[in-house]
């Protein structure tokens, strides 16, 4: 099912809470893209007359990890998780670091690690495809590249594929079917204008969606999306996407499709680079700016290489303030000259949750 979004022009003021409401409801005319969105809290129980008397407060248990399962954590304790890539000075991942290797810290206190992982944990996989009017003679090629990296998926890994353009479209929802999501990638087609930032926004709240209906499962959650230009008639802000963007656990995977374009180095194009940057920066993943068509499989190849490359960490804060401050994470490794790459931070949670 498709869902219209009405356009809107660049420097418009931000929608609002109204707006966004929409967006996460499914724009009520198309259930099928955010059923189950944003769902009202529910109505507080009504308290006895006589509460029973409760135990005095004890901290928390400090979770175990049982190697080769899910970490299992008790209900109110609130786990950071990681995804975290370490490669060496020439770009090879190293993949047989310990859990003595790495250090945490958050807001420069260093903390102690509740969970670590270094398998090849399932992947929930959003697949964003620009089709607006400019991918018109390089859709083909990009169809082909998706559907290479769509084939090296495992049967554990579930993935969706989403075309934007004016329009936002989940042409597949999540599957671990490989043959879906190739059919829904060659349902592809060119035309409109580019949604950039409506897509990201709907990606990340069906990525939640996964997650919230199999909470026993650990996945780590990816967005990939390819463009070519700059957004033009989103609903939503580059702010509000990236702020939902920090709150998730999603690392964004760009790639910004620049090839042979004679107004590449306008204003707008420049604007285009700097938020694919930011997004892969900001959550973990990483941006890559194609400038031949011929290099896009390869680029596909890299992010499937660094997604079964990852370590996989969790750690329960130190700073137990419910504040909703947004907390700074820096991690280390023991191996000399090691690049580590991981979201930048998060915010803590608050008291109304």
């Amino acid at each position: 099912m498709t869902t219209p979004l009405r356009r809107s022009r660049r420097g418009r003021p931000a929608p609002g809470l109204a707006v966004l409401a929409v967006l996460a409801a499914g724009f009520v005319l198309a259930p099928r893209l955010m059923a189950g969105g944003m769902q009202p809290p529910p109505a507080a129980p009504t308290a006895p007359a006589q509460p029973p008397a409760q135990p005095a407060p004890q901290p928390p248990a400090q979770p175990r990890a049982i190697p080769g399962q899910p970490p299992a954590f008790r209900a109110g304790v609130e786990v950071v998780s990681l995804n975290v890539t370490v490669t060496d000075q020439t770009g090879h991942y190293i993949t047989d670091l310990k859990r003595s290797d790495f250090q945490v810290y958050e807001d420069g206190v260093q903390q102690d690690l509740s969970y670590f992982d270094a398998t090849h944990l399932p992947l929930a996989l959003a697949l964003l495809l620009d089709t607006s009017a400019s991918m018109q003679e390089k859709l083909g090629t990009v169809q082909q590249a998706a559907i290479g990296f769509a084939r090296h998926l495992r049967p554990q890994d579930l993935a969706e594929v989403i075309d934007f353009d004016s329009r936002v479209q989940v042409l597949q929802p999540f599957t671990s079917n490989e043959q879906a999501l190739q059919q829904a990638i060659l349902q592809t087609s060119a035309g409109g204008s580019t949604s950039l930032y409506n897509a990201i926004y709907i990606a990340l709240n069906e990525l939640k969606k996964v997650v919230e209906a199999h909470p026993d499962e650990v996945r780590r959650q990816a967005i990939i999306v390819l463009s070519d230009g700059e957004d033009t008639s989103s609903l939503v802000s580059f702010d509000e996407v990236m702020d939902l963007a920090k709150r998730s656990e999603t690392a964004i995977y760009t790639i910004g499709l620049r090839t042979d374009d004679p107004y590449v180095s306008r204003p707008g194009f420049q604007e285009a680079d700097y938020v694919m940057r930011q997004l892969a920066e900001q959550t973990g993943g990483r941006s890559f700016f194609p400038t031949k068509l011929s290099d896009l499989a390869g680029v596909y190849g890299q992010i499937g290489d660094e997604l079964s490359s990852q370590y996989r960490l969790g750690y329960i804060s130190k700073n137990q303030r419910r504040d909703g401050t947004w907390r700074r994470i820096v991690v280390r490794v023991s191996r000399p000259d090691a690049i580590v790459r991981t979201k930048l931070g998060y915010y803590a949670p608050t008291t109304s949750r």
